[in-house]
C-alpha cells in the first residue's frame, strides 16, 4: 500500500466513533464522484434554461440562448471523465456498449450520454448555427475560415426554405431535449435513491430534488458566465435578460430547498432507526458543509438577496433596485448558489458513506491531493468544461452582435 495512503488511512482510524465494519472504514465514492451528479447538474440545467427561449418564447432570455447551449456542451464533454478516472480501467468503457446490462443503471448512462451529447446537444447547436457559419465561412479568411466551413458540413443552402427548415428542426430537436435533459439528471438521482441499503440516498424524492438542484446550478451558471463575458467585452448587461434569469433562478431555489425541506420533514416523520445517527452526523461531520454551505450561504443568502431585488424590480411604484445593486445581488447569488449545489453533492455522496450500517458509528474522509482520486485532478476536472466552453465561444460566438446578417436567397 502506499505510504500516504497508509498514513491517511492511519488518521481515519483514530477519528472512527462508535461501532463500523472492516470494510467501511475507507469510503469507495469520493471526490470525483462528487464532481460527476455537480457537471451532469449544470448541462441539464443549461439545457431546460435555453428551451425558455426557443420553445415557450421568453424573449428576454434571447441574450443568453446561444451561450446556454454551448455551456450544456463544454460541461457535457466533461461529465463522463470523472466516472472514468474512478474507475480505475477507462480504456474498458466501450465494454457497456458491445455488452449491454439493462439491469445496471449505471451501465445504462452510456447510452443516454451517447443520445443526448449527438442527438440533442450536437444537432440543436448545427442548426442554430448552421447559417451563421456559412455566412462567417464566406466573409473571413484564414484558419477559422476553413473551421467554419468544415463546421457546415457541406450545408451551405441559405434559402429562405432551408433556413426555415433549420429553425423548425431544432425547436423540434429542443422538445426531445427538455424530457432528455430531465432523463439525464433524474437517472443520477435514481441511482442514489435506488440504494435500499442506505437510510440517506433511499428517498423517492432524491431523482426529483436532484432535477431542481439542476435546473438552480445551470440556471446561475449561465448568469454567471453572461455576467462575466459582458465584464470581458466590456459591453453593458442587459438587464432585462438578468432581471428575468434571476426571477426563473429564485423560483427553482424555492422550490428546490422546499423540497429537501419535505424530504428531511418526511424523515423525522418516519422516525426510523436511522433518524438518531443521521442527527448526529449534521450536527458534526456535516455541520459546516451541510449547515453553514448549502443552506446558509449556498440557499437561504441567495435566496434573501434574490427576493429582496427581485421584488423592488417588480413593485417599482414603491422601491427602484438600482441596476448596480442587483448586478452585484445577481453575481453573488450565482456565486453562493454554485457553492451551495456543489456542498449539496458533497453532503449526499461523502454524507451517505460516513455512517455504519450499524447505525452506531460514525468515520470521516480524507480527501488527498495528488492521485486520480484526489484533489488536483477533481479540480482540473472542474475546471476543464470553462477551458471547453472558452475554446467554443472563440470558435462560435454565442453573443447577439456576433450573429451574422439575415439570410439571403438561393445559394
Amino acid at each position: 500500500m502506499d505510504p500516504h495512503h497508509l498514513q491517511a488511512l492511519t488518521e481515519v482510524l483514530q477519528q472512527v466513533r462508535g461501532y463500523i465494519y472492516p470494510n467501511e472504514v475507507e469510503l469507495h465514492w469520493g471526490l470525483l464522484v462528487v464532481a460527476y451528479p455537480y457537471i451532469t447538474g449544470v448541462v441539464a440545467g443549461a439545457f431546460i434554461l435555453a428551451s425558455l427561449e426557443r420553445v415557450f418564447n421568453v424573449r428576454e432570455v434571447q441574450p443568453t440562448y446561444r451561450l446556454a447551449l454551448l455551456t450544456a456542451l463544454s460541461f457535457m464533454l466533461v461529465a463522463p471523465l470523472p466516472l472514468l478516472a474512478h474507475l480505475g480501467h477507462p480504456e474498458r468503457s466501450f465494454e457497456i456498449f458491445l455488452t449491454p446490462n439493462l439491469n445496471s443503471a449505471m451501465a445504462m448512462f452510456g447510452f443516454v450520454y451517447a443520445w443526448y451529447l449527438a442527438v440533442v446537444l450536437l444537432l440543436e447547436i448545427w442548426f442554430d448555427y448552421r447559417k451563421d457559419l456559412v455566412l462567417w465561412a464566406r466573409a473571413e479568411k484564414g484558419p477559422r475560415r476553413l473551421i467554419h466551413w468544415v463546421l457546415t458540413l457541406g450545408a451551405t443552402d441559405l434559402s429562405e426554405r432551408s433556413v426555415r427548415f433549420d429553425g423548425m428542426a431544432g425547436k423540434a430537436i429542443t422538445f426531445i431535449g427538455i424530457p432528455s435533459a430531465f432523463l439525464l439528471h433524474g437517472y443520477v438521482g435514481f441511482i442514489f435513491g435506488s440504494v435500499k441499503a442506505n437510510p440517506w440516498w433511499s428517498s423517492v424524492l432524491i431523482p426529483i430534488v436532484f432535477l431542481f438542484s439542476a435546473m438552480v446550478s445551470g440556471i446561475a451558471m449561465v448568469l454567471l458566465l453572461y455576467m462575466l463575458g459582458c465584464l470581458v467585452r466590456r459591453v453593458p448587461i442587459d438587464m432585462k435578460c438578468a432581471d428575468k434569469l434571476s426571477s426563473f433562478l429564485l423560483y427553482a431555489l424555492i422550490v428546490d430547498f422546499s423540497l429537501e425541506a419535505l424530504d428531511f420533514i418526511h424523515r423525522l416523520y418516519e422516525a426510523e432507526e436511522s433518524i438518531h445517527i443521521l442527527s448526529q452526523m449534521v450536527t458534526t461531520d456535516l455541520f459546516l458543509s451541510l449547515v453553514v454551505l448549502q443552506v446558509l450561504l449556498g440557499t437561504l443568502a441567495p435566496m434573501g438577496a434574490l427576493a429582496l431585488v427581485t421584488s423592488a424590480f417588480h413593485h417599482r411604484a414603491v422601491l427602484q433596485a438600482p441596476e448596480e445593486l442587483r448586478r452585484w445581488a445577481y453575481f453573488m447569488a450565482a456565486v453562493l448558489i454554485q457553492i451551495g449545489i456543489f456542498s449539496t453533492r458533497w453532503n449526499v455522496v461523502v454524507g451517505g458513506q460516513l455512517f455504519s450500517k450499524s447505525l452506531r458509528g460514525l468515520t470521516v474522509y480524507k480527501i488527498q491531493l495528488q492521485g486520480l482520486e484526489g484533489f488536483f485532478a477533481s479540480a482540473g476536472l472542474l475546471l476543464l468544461p470553462f477551458l471547453i466552453l472558452w475554446v467554443l465561444v472563440k470558435i462560435l460566438p454565442p453573443w447577439l452582435e456576433a450573429q451574422a446578417e439575415p439570410a439571403v436567397q438561393g445559394d
